[in-house]
Parts: structure tokens; sequence; C-alpha cells
């Protein structure tokens, strides 16, 4: 069963009562949460999943009085049965997470109260962040038109035209994906749906104007206002999936660290803003953050990229 959004929702191995209450969570997290097609198939999976667990933990499909009396024992098997399936800590968290989010609404719309889940601790997790490209790095992957091996040049073009967007712009795959040609940066901007279709206006240099006005005229599609603004080989939305394919075979031509990734380049985006004086809340509005606190996490650096930074622009860090 898919959503509005196309995302498919799935059927739920449970009761009636409880597979009503799912769909209306479903639709809470659409409409009113507005949330991501990809934050949305995640949750509803990871809650597929669970209820799949207590469906053969039961011996039946669980009803809303059976999601209500779930113990913590329960819970613990859950946990046990996923650590035995090879999910990581970050897996669990994240699964865990969506199972609270389930339960919250149904405590908070009267539907049950389980108190066993409060006493679930969440996985710990390491602190791990996207390593910033160092500059110059940065100016060969978003300026250098290398041919993609077997493709055609405007598939060199889009492809440097996207990239170059996300570290410019510090826009979120997704983000740069959605856009249409009608709400194309134009003018020195462009207007973006973030998380939670909040919109934020970000501006655009010259140099990306100037390839995404290359890679459109290469295109071999023609465009109108909803036409996709990056697209597919077949003239469709160009797929989340295709375009970090198209950057690991780039990043291996022009002999790029492994760890460069879409996300890598938005990261690099702030960073570098950061290091050259940017001030924190304006990287915070930039990025789309409702919480400047989750900026301050995206822009940390390691100690290595600390000392490496200092040593190369503070004049009393060169040996006079």
């Amino acid at each position: 069963m898919a959503g509005d959004t196309g995302v498919d929702i799935g059927i739920p191995s449970a009761a009636p009562d409880l597979t009503e209450r799912y769909h209306a969570w479903v639709a809470f997290l659409m409409y009113e949460k507005h949330f991501s097609r990809h934050t949305l198939r995640a949750y509803t999976k990871d809650v597929l999943y669970f209820l799949e667990f207590l469906t053969s933990h039961l011996g039946k499909p669980p009803s809303l009085n059976d999601l209500g009396d779930t113990s913590l024992r329960d819970f613990r098997s859950w946990l046990s049965q996923r650590v035995a399936a090879g999910a990581s800590n970050a897996t669990r968290a994240r699964q865990l997470s969506s199972i609270r989010s389930f339960l919250k609404w149904l405590d908070k719309n009267g539907h049950l109260h389980n108190t066993a889940i409060g006493g679930v601790r969440t996985p710990k997790l390491p602190r791990k962040l996207p390593r910033a490209l160092p500059v110059e790095q940065a100016k060969t992957l978003t300026l250098n038109l290398a041919g993609i091996a077997h493709q055609d040049t405007w598939v060199a073009y889009r492809d440097r035209a996207l990239f170059i967007l996300l570290y410019g712009c510090g826009l979120r795959i997704d983000e740069a994906l959605q856009l249409n040609y009608g709400n194309r940066p134009h003018n020195g901007e462009v207007r973006v749906i973030g998380k939670g279709s909040k919109e934020r206006l970000v501006p655009v240099m010259d140099i990306v104007q100037k390839m995404l006005d290359e890679y459109i005229v290469q295109s071999p599609f023609p465009f109108d206002k909803e036409t996709p603004l990056f697209l597919g080989s077949r003239g469709g939305r160009l797929n989340q999936g295709v375009a970090q394919r198209q950057l690991r075979i780039l990043r291996g031509q022009l002999g790029l660290p492994e760890s460069l990734t879409p996300h890598a380049l938005r990261h690099s985006f702030a960073t570098h803003i950061l290091v050259n004086g940017g001030n924190l809340r304006i990287i915070q509005e930039l990025l789309g953050h409702a919480s400047v606190s989750t900026t301050q996490r995206y822009t940390d650096f390691d100690n290595a990229q600390l000392i490496e930074i200092y040593n190369r622009t503070h004049p009393r860090a060169k040996s006079e």
C-alpha cells in the first residue's frame, strides 16, 4: 500500500484495531508532521518489522491491548533478535526511535499506554561526523568535467551541476532532487523545501548558476515549469541512489576519498564557511536547522582537522 507521497507504507501484521491506528499514525506523519519520503519510509518500515516480531512472539497478530501490554522483556527480546540479525547500534537506535514515536502517538491520542518502553535503553552510538573535503578537493570535484565512462556527455554536465549545487548551497540531496525547472536557482537564490516542509532561501553563487545553465543547455530533454530539474537517463526525476552511484564513480576517477558522499558535500559547505569566519547563526539558516545546537554538531571537527586548519591559517602557527 502506498501513501500520497509514493512511499509504500505496507500492511501491518496486526489485529484490525491496531491496523486502523497504524494507518492513522502514518497519516499524522504525512499531513501534520510533513515527514520527508525518506523519513516516512524508515519509520513505517521499522514499526512494520516490530509488529511482525510481535506476531511471531505472541503467536498471533497483536491488538492494541497486546501492544499496550508489551513488557520490558518483550522489547529486550526484540532487540536481541535485531542484534542476531546483524543490525548495528545505529540501526537499532533508529528502529527503537520509530517504535517510541508510534507508542507516544497512541498514548497521546488515548489508544493505549505502555510503561515498559520507558525502560528500554537506546544503544550507544559513537559520535560520527562526515569528513569535510579540503577546499582543493572540493574544487577538483565541482570544477572538473570528468567524463563518466560509457555515458553521454550531458550526464557529466548534470552530475557536475548537481554536486556543485550541494557544495555551493549546502543542500540535502533530497532537497536538490526535488527541485523542478520552475523553481530552479534563479537571480542568485533558490527557495528550498526542507524537513518538515519548512522553506528557506539560499543564495546561489554565479559559478553554481553557470554550471546549472550549461547542464540545461546540454540536456537532450525539454524543460517546462513542472519538469524535474535533475533528470535521469529516461527523462524522469533523477533517483537518489543513481546520484550517489555517480558520485562514487566520479570520486574514483578523480582520486578523491571514499568518505566523499552527498552529505559530506553539505558538511563541507558548512565547514568551509565556518573556517573562513562565517557566523554560526547564518550557517544555521543556510542549512535549515531548527536548532543551533544541531549546527554546532554538524560543523564539528576532529582534533586533526583543527590542528591542520590552525597551522594553515594562523599567522603565529608558521615558523618565523
